[in-house]
């Protein structure tokens, strides 16, 4: 067990899911801008590609046109941690209204982020695949998710969330 430990501490946890360009999503941008209220520029996810009652794995295309990269370095350009964090909640909301009859009518929002931790930079140019997982069933409406994001097979954040849904008011 203690082998098994270090390898995967030196090789790095490693996506579950791989993702294929060539495949239709199971939802592109216009199915999560209708489950989802967020909009440009803090729309986060371009594309669900695997999704069962459990598990999510969605795609973030990094690119220099973010309007966060004018400011979040100049010289240097690296996209905001809080951002990644929000990613991963946003494809969490994509787990648990995909199965709300009218999700256009809810909203998750976050009722607790535990353990992030940061291990690599995301740059214009990288594609962040996103990986989130229940970890315990929803009840009165919350749902307590553990999200990773890669960079191609690199670890580059990791957090447990707790996230509530809520049906908006008309």
């Amino acid at each position: 067990m203690k082998q098994v430990k270090q390898t995967i501490r030196r090789e790095g946890e490693k996506p579950r899911f791989q993702y294929d360009c060539r495949k239709p999503p199971v939802y592109d941008i216009n199915d999560i801008r209708r489950m989802l209220p967020h909009r440009p520029p803090f729309l986060l996810v371009d594309r669900i590609f695997y999704i069962d009652d459990t598990m999510v794995a969605g795609i973030k295309n990094v690119t220099m046109n973010e309007p966060f990269f004018v400011g979040h370095f100049p010289e240097e350009p690296v996209m905001p941690g809080v951002l990644i964090v929000e990613a991963m909640a946003q494809c969490c909301g994509m787990l648990v209204l995909r199965n709300i009859p009218d999700p256009e009518h809810y909203s998750t929002y976050f009722m607790k982020i535990d353990g992030v931790k940061f291990k690599r930079k995301v740059v214009p140019g990288d594609t962040l695949h996103f990986e989130v997982q229940l970890l315990e069933p929803i009840r009165r409406g919350v749902a307590v998710v553990e999200g990773k994001a890669f960079v191609g097979e690199t670890l580059a954040c990791e957090a447990t969330m707790m996230a509530q849904i809520v049906k908006n008011k008309e």
